[in-house]
């Protein structure tokens, strides 16, 4: 699986219950009866489920839970240690490559902040509801 359809599959694939009470379990993208197209691809549709997760609850629970004082909302950094995901420096250029940053890569302090709006974006972009002060404002 792609990092981005890890990124996806940790937010979409966490039940939404803390997020929407009542609501039913989503579906991750690409899991075993989720419509859409391949596992993780950006521009991939999640379920009907999917589309009333409330990224902020999911990530501000599990941050919660993580012994490290992260910010999700700012770094890319944080985002991925929330979610469990390698944070390296190599795992970032491998996702930027991915998300098709065209920028230099060395630059991480540019990478990074583009990352972050290009992943939060496209979470949005796949269904997940993300507050109008998390996208990018251009």
């Amino acid at each position: 699986m792609s990092i981005f359809g890890t990124i996806l599959h940790k937010i979409f694939g966490v039940s939404p219950a803390a997020a929407a009470p009542g609501a039913a379990p989503a579906t991750a993208p690409g899991a075993p009866g989720a419509p859409g197209a391949a596992p993780g691809a950006p521009g991939s549709v999640p379920s009907a489920d999917a589309a009333k997760v409330d990224i902020v609850a999911v990530l501000d629970d599990l941050n919660e839970k993580n012994p490290e004082t992260l910010d999700w909302r700012v770094s890319i950094v944080d985002l991925l240690k929330v979610l469990g995901i390698d944070s390296s420096l190599a795992n970032r250029k491998a996702l930027a490559s991915e998300l098709k940053y065209d920028g230099d890569t060395n630059d991480s302090a540019k990478m990074n902040i583009w990352l972050h709006e290009k992943v939060i974006a496209q979470v949005a972009a796949n269904g997940g509801k993300v507050p109008g002060d998390l996208l990018a404002k251009k």
